[in-house]
């Protein structure tokens, strides 16, 4: 009798052990959560502004590689109107530091925007051209780009053998807005000369 208590006491304990210790834990399924509006930093009215200014820049990148002065200039004057439709106030009740950069990104890009509409030299346009990719990229990378990927694009030879520039497309193809397709010197056999340097987009 005492034996059988004995084994009753160790299978009750061994029991105990197990259920306390060993048992699997009822997992729950967590479906992985979607990306939503939510995790936007921005109103859709300012991304919509932005949208726009892309839109337009890139307008203008294209007619660089069609090296379409009158294009450039039609293109260049909706970019600049993008740019004075920009409404930065948001930015200025999250954060006056970045608010005051993006300030001076904006006025920088209309300051090398401007000239392009006064040349007919397309070099000249040209170097205007890249000096606002300059402040473009910058100012994307500050305010937090929230749109369509975008590729920074560099070509070493822009301006000669050992100077480059750099410039935004929507597409990783390279079509290069400094060479283009009706260089004096390379015709459009430098059209796709260049390479990808980094991207911006939501991640």
């Amino acid at each position: 009798m005492k034996r059988i208590l004995v084994v009753a006491v160790v299978i009750v304990v061994v029991l105990a052990v197990w259920f306390l210790f060993f048992k699997p834990a009822n997992k729950t399924m967590v479906s992985p959560q979607l990306t939503t509006n939510a995790s936007k930093k921005h109103s859709p009215e300012f991304d919509q502004q932005i949208t726009s200014l892309i839109n337009s820049y890139v307008a203008m990148k294209n007619a660089f590689v069609d090296a379409d002065t009158s294009e450039i200039k039609a293109k260049t004057s909706s970019f600049i109107a993008s740019a004075d439709s920009l409404n930065l106030n948001e930015l200025q009740e999250k954060d006056s530091s970045i608010y005051m950069t993006v300030q001076q990104n904006v006025s920088d890009i209309k300051a090398n925007a401007d000239p392009i509409l006064k040349e007919n030299d397309i070099t000249e346009m040209r170097h205007d051209f890249s000096m606002v990719s300059e402040n473009l990229y910058p100012f994307l990378k500050t305010i937090g780009y929230e749109g369509q990927k975008l590729y920074w694009q560099n070509c070493p030879m822009a301006f000669g053998d050992d100077k480059p520039a750099n410039w935004l497309s929507n597409t990783a193809e390279i079509n290069n807005p400094y060479l283009g397709k009706k260089d004096p010197k390379y015709k459009s056999g430098m059209l796709h000369c260049g390479e990808n340097m980094d991207s911006i987009y939501l991640k």
